[in-house]
């Protein structure tokens, strides 16, 4: 059963790496995997593998509905958030556009080979309901941030 979801968590990451992949994709990949990761805290045997399943189908929703709600202007103010907010300190908006409302709070900064990622908790307000992401970026050599 574990197998199965990490293959099928693969294909979608590999699915969305075949063309350029939308904040929606990254969303639901993201969301997805953390849900997953989370599901599988929880429970033994059989009621651990549904925990999984249902943690990976919730978080591929949330993350979907994150990601498909925010704009190129959500995007930059998440991308200034991850470059200047020390960590801890949040980054918040309303989106004159859309009425929706973002938190982005960058919570761990390290480096890698490739140069500085950041672990970060998104809390948004899309169309009045409460939604809560957790991702990692990373500085790319251009200096744009790129969701992992």
């Amino acid at each position: 059963m574990k197998t199965r979801i990490v293959v099928a968590l693969l294909a979608i990451s590999l699915i969305s790496c075949s063309s350029p992949a939308t904040k929606q994709d990254v969303g639901t990949v993201t969301g997805g995997v953390l849900g997953g990761v989370l599901g599988a805290q929880v429970g033994k045997g059989t009621g651990r593998d549904v925990a999984i399943i249902a943690g990976t189908l919730a978080g591929a929703y949330l993350g979907s509905m994150v990601g498909k709600s925010m704009d190129e202007t959500d995007r930059l103010k998440t991308a200034h958030a991850m470059e200047y907010n020390p960590s801890g300190q949040s980054s918040s908006w309303r989106n004159p556009d859309t009425g929706n409302n973002y938190t982005v709070t960058p919570t761990r900064t390290y480096e890698t080979a490739e140069g500085p990622c950041r672990n970060f908790t998104t809390k948004a307000v899309i169309d009045g309901k409460n939604e809560s992401v957790r991702g990692k970026a990373c500085r790319q050599s251009d200096g744009t941030w790129k969701m992992m």
